[in-house]
């Protein structure tokens, strides 16, 4: 289950940035200047932001968001996550024309294994048996939460497992997933929006693009420098029970260069019942909301994808752990920040000394 995630971008060009949702009339490519657009997708917003002399339309970027969606999108009842969690056991067939899907889930399974499990997109079914799909704030009894968890984990094999593609006389290919267990489903929204960024970014390198920013629901991928020719500046924000776009407050600002960000919390998604409250950050190995101090990871990477993961991951990690992980993966080059609550009840920060010379303020 994604958790609430949220980066704002406070600082654009040295001043203050506020970001329109609405949505706006298409613009015309444009082939010098700054280019700026905005809109909604995934259930929130975009901004893409370009300081290069390239042809784009907003069109064009609304099109590639859409086409993303008809694969890994939840909320689109024919999307092929949707439709593959919605099948009955035996093999599912798929055309996945752009490769986002069966990427999403490589890259799923992959960090499935480096983090233990932390990370598992076969959740779906836990966090629909915790209420939190549909908030209706249910609170399974311990032999519910037994049976949900025997419907987790992403080894390839056990509730899922892929098969080779064919292709026909035309050549036009047919991807074919195996599914084992009838009620088990796949939730990539702790991967998919990340993923959804380095899509759009890439769609903007190929078109030659070198300076730009790219935001969807708070996650971020940024190259180069802005218009004033400086580079991102990124505001991260305090972990306040409740707090919204309109009230938030900021805890510090870094400086981005050709990175990915992304950021997750327990602090805003929770519900209480009976004087208890429960996380929406769920540990898929006890199958219950996390009990630790860590209160936000925010972790820097070279993809946002991986970036959007990790995030998740550590939240279910805690903070020790967490911190454990970055030392002995320096493979996966990772920067990190994480808030966190000390025993005296009180927020402290730990970060990653690269992490630590990109702060500003």
């Amino acid at each position: 289950m994604k958790n609430f995630k949220f980066l704002f971008a406070l600082i654009i060009s040295l001043g203050l940035f506020s970001c329109d949702n609405s949505e706006k009339p298409a613009a015309p490519a444009k082939e010098s200047g700054k280019i700026e657009f905005f809109g909604n997708t995934q259930g929130t917003t975009f901004t893409v932001i370009c300081n290069d002399p390239i042809q784009l339309t907003r069109e064009e970027i609304v099109s590639e968001l859409a086409a993303f969606d008809d694969a890994l999108s939840g909320y689109t009842p024919n999307s092929i996550v949707s439709l593959l969690n919605t099948a009955d056991k035996g093999i599912y067939n798929y055309a996945d024309r752009r490769g986002f899907f069966d990427t999403c889930y490589n890259l799923s399974q992959k960090v499935y294994a480096i983090t233990d499990g932390a990370f598992d997109p076969t959740v779906y079914p836990l966090v629909d048996g915790w209420g939190f799909l549909r908030d209706n704030h249910n609170v399974p009894d311990s032999a519910v939460v037994d049976e949900l968890i025997k419907l987790l984990g992403f080894t390839d094999g056990k509730h899922f497992k892929k098969m080779e593609s064919t292709a026909d006389s035309m050549g036009v290919k047919t991807n074919h997933i195996l599914k084992l267990t009838d009620n088990a489903k796949l939730d990539f929204n702790a991967i998919a929006q990340g993923y959804s960024v380095d899509v759009i970014a890439d769609f903007l390198e190929d078109k030659g693009a070198q300076n730009y920013f790219v935001e969807i629901g708070g996650e971020i991928r940024v190259k180069g420098v802005n218009a004033d020719s400086v580079l991102w500046r990124i505001g991260i924000d305090k972990p306040v029970e409740h707090s919204t776009s309109d009230n938030r407050s900021i805890q510090d600002i870094i400086q981005l260069e050709n990175r990915s960000i992304a950021t997750s919390g327990s602090y805003r998604k929770f519900y209480e019942k009976d004087g208890v409250k429960y996380s929406h950050t769920l540990d898929p190995k006890t199958g219950y909301p996390v009990q630790h101090n860590l209160l936000s990871a925010t972790v820097v990477t070279e993809t946002c994808a991986m970036a959007d993961a990790l995030a998740t991951a550590f939240m279910v990690m805690g903070t020790e752990k967490a911190i454990e992980f970055i030392r002995i993966h320096p493979e996966l080059n990772i920067e990190a920040y994480f808030i966190y609550v000390n025993n005296k009840g009180r927020n402290e920060v730990y970060y990653t000394k690269n992490f630590r010379d990109k702060v500003i303020s």
